[in-house]
């Protein structure tokens, strides 16, 4: 199952023209953004807004993510304050995974950024949880946070950005997108043997374990036919026809 490193901005300091700064509005899509990854059975880790972008690059470092994920806020340079608009998904240029994860990440913003061709990928030379991490690093600026329209627009569609994020996440991974659902204690229903859960929903798909008859799960997703299951805060997918919601 993937797992990404999730780095919302940690800069207070950048104000948005319309109130609130760029270290607020990106944790709040990444609160909307937790459920979502539940649901879908992305684990991560966050960041936390004490840390610094070189903190965080050095927490996603130790682990083993699939995707290091910096969510951001632009600016324009002082000459052009205020008049810039559009959304950047930044890659690096070195590595074929992160140009892939930006281009399908900027594909999802241009169907819900009011002014698609404004927004693009593109390869970056300077940042660092682009250039600086063991995963595949990707850095999301939204929008331009001194711009009027652009700030306007962030604040207004948080869950939405959360969710377009999330979505485009689903198919860089080749996951089917699920939709965000309260968790549900389950228990196993086998006859004999154990009840796999596994990679991908799917019964030709890697076998991550197996677990016995009266086992109790988390579902916290629904496909048809399979449940995207937590075990041991562990996620996988699992036949529902052997599980019963308790």
């Amino acid at each position: 199952m993937p797992s990404i490193y999730l780095s919302p901005s940690t800069q207070e300091y950048n104000p948005y023209i319309c109130g609130g700064n760029e270290e607020m509005y990106m944790n709040l899509i990444a609160d909307e953004m937790e459920p979502w990854l539940i649901s879908n059975g992305i684990s991560f880790t966050r960041n936390t807004p004490d840390m610094t972008a070189a903190s965080s690059i050095a927490q996603s470092n130790e682990g083993n993510y699939d995707l290091h994920l910096a969510l951001h806020s632009n600016a324009a340079p002082p000459a052009l304050a205020g008049t810039l608009q559009g959304s950047i998904v930044f890659y690096n240029p070195d590595r074929s995974q992160s140009k892939r994860a930006a281009e399908i990440l900027a594909d999802y913003l241009r169907q819900i950024y009011p002014q698609p061709d404004l927004v693009s990928a593109q390869p970056t030379d300077y940042l660092g949880e682009v250039l600086k991490t063991k995963a595949p690093g990707v850095l999301i600026e939204y929008a331009f946070h001194d711009n009027c329209q652009d700030a306007t627009w962030i604040r207004n569609n948080i869950p939405l950005l959360a969710k377009t994020t999330v979505e485009a996440l689903t198919e860089y991974f080749g996951i089917p997108f699920v939709q965000a659902q309260p968790p549900r204690s389950a228990v196993v229903q086998v006859s004999s043997g154990c009840l796999n859960i596994r990679s991908r929903p799917n019964t030709k798909s890697t076998i991550l374990r197996c677990v016995p008859n009266g086992h109790r799960l988390t579902v916290v997703g629904t496909l048809p036919d399979w449940y995207v299951v937590q075990d041991g805060g562990q996620p996988g997918y699992a036949a529902s026809r052997f599980i019963r919601l308790i």
